[in-house]
């Protein structure tokens, strides 16, 4: 049915697009994170050797340096685990593709009357139909590592 397939031909535009911009997002913030480590790898350098140098420093500027330098890592850290994250997410979006593409394909050969058929016909089904499930496994997968991060992290 041609307005059936239209509309479908636009959803998936419109998700497609959804994906692109997202994956755009996700890089943007990817490079953020990557300069705002090396700016906090520079000020963790400047406080180290603020430490090391440290001569006829009060016990005061000390603990202020190494609160500092506590800080900077937990700020790492929590930046670490948003790259995680992120990175995730990217994986996620690359497998929702591959599951729509794979769908598409499995759809012309369901579609296709049954007598029609060939051997070959059949045998790329059970072929996309393996492959498709694949993708779903490791989707699952992804859902059960962003799951056990986030208790990880409670």
């Amino acid at each position: 049915h041609p307005s059936l397939k239209n509309t479908l031909t636009r959803r998936y535009k419109d998700t497609q697009m959804k994906r692109f911009c997202k994956a755009q997002a996700i890089q943007r913030r990817l490079e953020e994170i990557e300069v705002t480590f090396r700016e906090l790898e520079q000020q963790g350098i400047k406080v180290e050797k603020s430490l090391r140098d440290e001569g006829g420093t009060s016990a005061d500027q000390k603990t202020q340096w190494m609160n500092q330098l506590l800080y900077l890592v937990q700020k790492k850290n929590s930046l670490m685990s948003e790259e995680s994250d992120l990175m995730i997410a990217v994986q996620e979006l690359k497998l929702e593709e591959q599951q729509w593409q794979l769908d598409q394909k499995l759809r012309n050969y369901l579609n296709k009357e049954e007598s029609l058929k060939t051997p070959e016909d059949h045998a790329a089904e059970q072929e996309i139909l393996a492959q498709l499930l694949e993708v779903v496994d490791k989707r699952n997968l992804l859902i059960h590592i962003q799951e056990e991060k986030r208790l990880s992290e409670l």
